[in-house]
Protein backbone atom coordinates (compact mmCIF):
# COMPACT_ATOMS: atom_id res chain seq x y z
CA UNK A 1 0.00 0.00 0.00
CA UNK A 2 1.42 2.93 -1.10
CA UNK A 3 1.78 6.27 1.42
CA UNK A 4 -0.73 8.46 -0.62
CA UNK A 5 -2.90 5.94 -0.48
CA UNK A 6 -2.75 5.73 3.28
CA UNK A 7 -3.07 9.39 3.55
CA UNK A 8 -5.64 9.51 1.25
CA UNK A 9 -7.70 6.64 3.64
CA UNK A 10 -6.56 8.55 7.07
CA UNK A 11 -8.50 11.63 5.57
CA UNK A 12 -11.58 10.11 5.14
CA UNK A 13 -11.11 8.47 8.14
CA UNK A 14 -10.55 11.58 10.31
CA UNK A 15 -13.22 14.21 8.37
CA UNK A 16 -16.74 11.64 8.49
CA UNK A 17 -19.13 11.63 6.40
CA UNK A 18 -20.64 15.15 6.85
CA UNK A 19 -19.35 18.46 7.78
CA UNK A 20 -20.87 22.38 7.44
CA UNK A 21 -19.29 25.16 4.93
CA UNK A 22 -19.39 28.06 6.39
CA UNK A 23 -18.03 31.57 5.91
CA UNK A 24 -19.25 32.98 9.28
CA UNK A 25 -16.40 30.10 11.04
CA UNK A 26 -13.69 32.15 9.25
CA UNK A 27 -12.50 34.84 11.92
CA UNK A 28 -11.52 38.10 10.79
CA UNK A 29 -12.85 40.41 13.78
CA UNK A 30 -11.31 38.87 17.00
CA UNK A 31 -14.55 40.28 18.90
CA UNK A 32 -16.43 37.10 17.36
CA UNK A 33 -13.65 34.59 18.36
CA UNK A 34 -15.60 33.81 21.31
CA UNK A 35 -18.74 33.14 19.26
CA UNK A 36 -16.37 31.10 16.89
CA UNK A 37 -15.27 29.04 19.25
CA UNK A 38 -18.48 27.85 21.29
CA UNK A 39 -20.25 27.49 17.54
CA UNK A 40 -17.15 24.43 16.59
CA UNK A 41 -17.33 22.86 20.05
CA UNK A 42 -21.05 22.31 19.40
CA UNK A 43 -20.48 21.28 16.29
CA UNK A 44 -18.00 18.61 17.13
CA UNK A 45 -20.89 17.71 19.74
CA UNK A 46 -23.63 17.52 16.97
CA UNK A 47 -21.07 14.85 15.44
CA UNK A 48 -20.38 16.96 11.97
CA UNK A 49 -16.49 15.97 11.40
CA UNK A 50 -15.17 18.89 9.65
CA UNK A 51 -15.74 22.66 9.54
CA UNK A 52 -15.06 23.92 6.08
CA UNK A 53 -14.09 27.42 6.07
CA UNK A 54 -15.66 29.33 3.28
CA UNK A 55 -14.07 32.11 1.21
CA UNK A 56 -10.54 32.54 0.70
CA UNK A 57 -9.79 31.31 4.04
CA UNK A 58 -6.15 30.56 5.55
CA UNK A 59 -4.62 28.35 8.06
CA UNK A 60 -4.73 31.35 10.71
CA UNK A 61 -8.50 31.49 10.42
CA UNK A 62 -8.61 27.45 11.97
CA UNK A 63 -6.68 28.19 14.66
CA UNK A 64 -10.13 29.47 16.97
CA UNK A 65 -12.11 26.22 15.90
CA UNK A 66 -8.81 24.04 16.66
CA UNK A 67 -8.05 25.14 19.59
CA UNK A 68 -11.94 25.15 21.46
CA UNK A 69 -12.29 21.31 19.73
CA UNK A 70 -10.34 17.59 20.31
CA UNK A 71 -11.63 15.99 17.06
CA UNK A 72 -13.34 18.98 14.90
CA UNK A 73 -11.35 18.57 11.28
CA UNK A 74 -10.86 22.45 10.09
CA UNK A 75 -10.09 23.01 6.65
CA UNK A 76 -10.02 25.98 4.49
CA UNK A 77 -12.39 25.88 1.48
CA UNK A 78 -11.16 27.53 -0.33
CA UNK A 79 -7.69 29.53 0.29
CA UNK A 80 -7.24 31.53 -3.09
CA UNK A 81 -3.52 30.61 -4.23
CA UNK A 82 -3.58 33.88 -5.67
CA UNK A 83 -4.07 35.82 -1.97
CA UNK A 84 -1.23 33.79 -0.08
CA UNK A 85 2.45 33.08 -1.34
CA UNK A 86 3.08 29.33 -1.16
CA UNK A 87 5.80 30.13 1.91
CA UNK A 88 3.27 31.68 4.04
CA UNK A 89 0.90 29.15 3.63
CA UNK A 90 3.49 26.22 4.70
CA UNK A 91 4.33 28.33 7.31
CA UNK A 92 0.51 28.75 8.51
CA UNK A 93 0.06 24.72 8.45
CA UNK A 94 2.78 24.11 9.88
CA UNK A 95 2.15 25.86 13.17
CA UNK A 96 -1.03 24.20 12.97
CA UNK A 97 0.06 20.93 12.58
CA UNK A 98 1.81 21.12 15.35
CA UNK A 99 -0.48 22.37 17.74
CA UNK A 100 -3.10 19.95 16.58
CA UNK A 101 -1.64 17.36 14.23
CA UNK A 102 -3.53 15.53 11.68
CA UNK A 103 -6.41 18.07 12.37
CA UNK A 104 -6.22 20.81 9.70
CA UNK A 105 -6.98 20.29 5.55
CA UNK A 106 -5.22 22.68 3.36
CA UNK A 107 -8.02 23.52 0.89
CA UNK A 108 -6.75 25.03 -2.27
CA UNK A 109 -8.31 26.66 -5.43
CA UNK A 110 -7.46 29.00 -8.24
CA UNK A 111 -10.73 31.66 -7.72
CA UNK A 112 -11.77 33.68 -10.19
CA UNK A 113 -10.98 35.85 -12.88
CA UNK A 114 -13.21 38.69 -11.30
CA UNK A 115 -11.43 38.28 -8.15
CA UNK A 116 -8.39 38.28 -8.59
CA UNK A 117 -6.18 40.67 -10.57
CA UNK A 118 -3.10 38.45 -11.29
CA UNK A 119 -5.62 35.64 -12.67
CA UNK A 120 -3.46 34.20 -15.26
CA UNK A 121 -2.89 30.73 -16.79
CA UNK A 122 -4.38 29.19 -13.68
CA UNK A 123 -4.00 25.71 -13.70
CA UNK A 124 -0.45 26.04 -14.60
CA UNK A 125 0.04 28.64 -11.64
CA UNK A 126 -1.85 25.92 -9.75
CA UNK A 127 0.64 23.49 -10.73
CA UNK A 128 3.43 25.74 -9.68
CA UNK A 129 1.67 26.42 -6.12
CA UNK A 130 1.47 22.27 -5.20
CA UNK A 131 5.44 22.33 -6.54
CA UNK A 132 6.46 25.02 -4.25
CA UNK A 133 4.56 22.98 -0.88
CA UNK A 134 6.30 19.88 -1.65
CA UNK A 135 9.32 22.28 -1.26
CA UNK A 136 7.88 23.69 1.77
CA UNK A 137 7.37 20.42 3.39
CA UNK A 138 3.20 20.29 3.47
CA UNK A 139 2.62 16.59 2.83
CA UNK A 140 0.07 16.45 -0.18
CA UNK A 141 -1.96 13.98 1.76
CA UNK A 142 -3.06 17.13 3.83
CA UNK A 143 -4.02 19.64 1.04
CA UNK A 144 -6.87 19.27 -1.18
CA UNK A 145 -8.18 20.76 -4.64
CA UNK A 146 -11.39 22.84 -5.42
CA UNK A 147 -11.63 21.09 -8.92
CA UNK A 148 -14.51 21.11 -11.04
CA UNK A 149 -13.11 20.15 -14.50
CA UNK A 150 -11.41 17.22 -15.52
CA UNK A 151 -7.97 18.48 -15.55
CA UNK A 152 -8.25 19.79 -12.23
CA UNK A 153 -9.62 16.64 -10.80
CA UNK A 154 -6.79 14.92 -11.99
CA UNK A 155 -4.71 17.56 -10.52
CA UNK A 156 -6.19 16.42 -7.16
CA UNK A 157 -6.10 12.85 -7.59
CA UNK A 158 -2.23 13.40 -8.51
CA UNK A 159 -0.77 16.01 -5.97
CA UNK A 160 -2.98 15.93 -3.05
CA UNK A 161 -5.30 14.23 -0.75
CA UNK A 162 -8.48 14.64 -3.00
CA UNK A 163 -11.11 16.63 -4.42
CA UNK A 164 -13.47 19.35 -2.65
CA UNK A 165 -15.47 20.55 -5.41
CA UNK A 166 -18.02 23.37 -5.05
CA UNK A 167 -21.85 23.81 -6.46
CA UNK A 168 -21.95 20.61 -7.57
CA UNK A 169 -24.48 17.53 -8.15
CA UNK A 170 -24.67 14.32 -7.70
CA UNK A 171 -24.35 13.77 -11.47
CA UNK A 172 -20.77 15.82 -11.06
CA UNK A 173 -19.71 13.29 -7.99
CA UNK A 174 -20.47 10.55 -10.26
CA UNK A 175 -18.28 11.77 -13.12
CA UNK A 176 -15.42 13.23 -10.27
CA UNK A 177 -15.25 9.82 -8.90
CA UNK A 178 -14.56 8.00 -11.97
CA UNK A 179 -11.70 10.45 -12.70
CA UNK A 180 -10.38 10.16 -9.10
CA UNK A 181 -10.29 6.33 -9.25
CA UNK A 182 -11.11 4.51 -5.55
CA UNK A 183 -9.18 6.14 -3.16
CA UNK A 184 -8.52 10.35 -2.66
CA UNK A 185 -10.88 11.74 -1.32
CA UNK A 186 -14.27 13.13 -3.21
CA UNK A 187 -15.89 15.98 -0.44
CA UNK A 188 -18.45 18.11 -2.46
CA UNK A 189 -20.09 20.65 -0.99
CA UNK A 190 -24.15 21.23 -0.83
CA UNK A 191 -26.08 23.98 -0.51
CA UNK A 192 -29.78 23.25 1.41
CA UNK A 193 -32.66 25.26 1.94
CA UNK A 194 -34.90 24.48 5.24
CA UNK A 195 -37.93 26.01 3.77
CA UNK A 196 -40.52 23.45 2.32
CA UNK A 197 -42.93 26.22 0.73
CA UNK A 198 -41.48 25.96 -3.43
CA UNK A 199 -41.41 29.36 -3.99
CA UNK A 200 -39.73 31.03 -0.93
CA UNK A 201 -37.33 28.00 -1.05
CA UNK A 202 -36.18 28.97 -4.82
CA UNK A 203 -36.19 32.63 -3.84
CA UNK A 204 -33.87 31.99 -1.63
CA UNK A 205 -31.44 29.55 -3.87
CA UNK A 206 -31.61 32.20 -6.23
CA UNK A 207 -30.70 35.08 -4.34
CA UNK A 208 -27.94 32.79 -3.27
CA UNK A 209 -26.78 31.62 -6.83
CA UNK A 210 -26.78 34.87 -8.37
CA UNK A 211 -23.00 35.52 -7.81
CA UNK A 212 -22.20 32.57 -8.69
CA UNK A 213 -23.77 32.62 -12.66
CA UNK A 214 -21.59 35.50 -13.02
CA UNK A 215 -18.56 33.12 -12.48
CA UNK A 216 -17.77 31.17 -15.69
CA UNK A 217 -15.74 29.00 -13.85
CA UNK A 218 -19.36 27.64 -12.55
CA UNK A 219 -20.80 28.00 -15.37
CA UNK A 220 -18.75 26.43 -17.51
CA UNK A 221 -19.04 24.23 -15.23
CA UNK A 222 -23.09 23.85 -15.28
CA UNK A 223 -23.15 23.05 -18.91
CA UNK A 224 -21.00 19.98 -19.11
CA UNK A 225 -23.62 18.30 -16.75
CA UNK A 226 -25.85 19.34 -19.83
CA UNK A 227 -27.41 22.71 -18.25
CA UNK A 228 -28.35 25.21 -21.24
CA UNK A 229 -28.44 29.32 -21.78
CA UNK A 230 -31.61 28.80 -20.57
CA UNK A 231 -31.08 27.31 -17.72
CA UNK A 232 -28.57 30.00 -16.75
CA UNK A 233 -30.99 32.84 -17.42
CA UNK A 234 -32.91 35.21 -15.34
CA UNK A 235 -31.58 33.35 -11.82
CA UNK A 236 -31.75 30.07 -12.95
CA UNK A 237 -34.27 27.37 -14.12
CA UNK A 238 -36.09 25.70 -11.41
CA UNK A 239 -34.35 22.91 -12.81
CA UNK A 240 -30.98 23.97 -12.11
CA UNK A 241 -31.71 25.23 -8.77
CA UNK A 242 -33.13 22.19 -7.32
CA UNK A 243 -30.16 20.45 -9.12
CA UNK A 244 -27.43 22.86 -6.79
CA UNK A 245 -29.99 22.87 -4.03
CA UNK A 246 -31.76 20.71 -1.55
CA UNK A 247 -35.04 22.21 -0.41
CA UNK A 248 -37.92 20.95 1.96
CA UNK A 249 -37.80 19.04 5.17
CA UNK A 250 -35.28 17.03 6.94
CA UNK A 251 -36.43 13.97 5.02
CA UNK A 252 -36.47 14.99 1.96
CA UNK A 253 -32.97 17.41 2.48
CA UNK A 254 -31.63 13.36 3.77
CA UNK A 255 -32.41 11.66 0.34
CA UNK A 256 -30.69 14.31 -1.66
CA UNK A 257 -27.54 13.97 1.03
CA UNK A 258 -27.42 10.64 0.63
CA UNK A 259 -27.67 10.68 -3.27
CA UNK A 260 -24.19 12.01 -2.96
CA UNK A 261 -22.71 9.88 -1.34
CA UNK A 262 -24.38 6.75 -3.35
CA UNK A 263 -22.86 8.74 -6.48
CA UNK A 264 -19.03 8.38 -4.84
CA UNK A 265 -19.16 11.11 -2.54
CA UNK A 266 -16.66 10.51 1.04
CA UNK A 267 -18.42 12.92 2.68
CA UNK A 268 -20.75 16.18 1.59
CA UNK A 269 -19.59 19.57 3.25
CA UNK A 270 -23.28 21.00 4.41
CA UNK A 271 -24.10 24.98 3.40
CA UNK A 272 -27.46 26.38 5.05
CA UNK A 273 -28.81 28.61 2.79
CA UNK A 274 -31.52 30.60 4.74
CA UNK A 275 -31.68 34.52 3.18
CA UNK A 276 -28.91 35.98 5.86
CA UNK A 277 -25.47 37.50 5.85
CA UNK A 278 -23.31 34.49 4.42
CA UNK A 279 -21.24 35.49 7.80
CA UNK A 280 -23.90 34.34 9.93
CA UNK A 281 -23.98 31.28 12.28
CA UNK A 282 -26.78 29.14 11.32
CA UNK A 283 -26.54 27.10 14.39
CA UNK A 284 -30.45 26.28 14.56
CA UNK A 285 -30.19 25.02 11.53
CA UNK A 286 -27.02 22.83 12.07
CA UNK A 287 -28.99 21.46 14.95
CA UNK A 288 -31.98 21.03 13.02
CA UNK A 289 -29.46 18.63 10.26
CA UNK A 290 -27.69 16.87 12.85
CA UNK A 291 -29.93 13.89 12.98
CA UNK A 292 -29.65 13.26 9.25
CA UNK A 293 -25.74 12.80 10.04
CA UNK A 294 -26.25 8.81 10.39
Amino acid sequence: MSESTDSARTVKESIGRYGVWNVGLREEDPARRGDIAEAAAELEQLGYGTAWLGGSSAPRHAAPLLEATSRLVVGTSIQSIWQYEAEESAAGFAELESAHPGRFLLGLGVSHAKLADQYRRPYSALVGYLDALDTAGVPAGRRVLAALGPKTLELSRDRSAGAIPYLVTPEHTARAREILGETPLLAPEFAVVLETDPGTARALAREHLSMYLALPNYTNSFRRLGYTDDDLADGGSDRLVDALYAWGDESRIHTRLTAFHEAGADHVAIQVVDGGSRESLPREAWRRLAPLLG
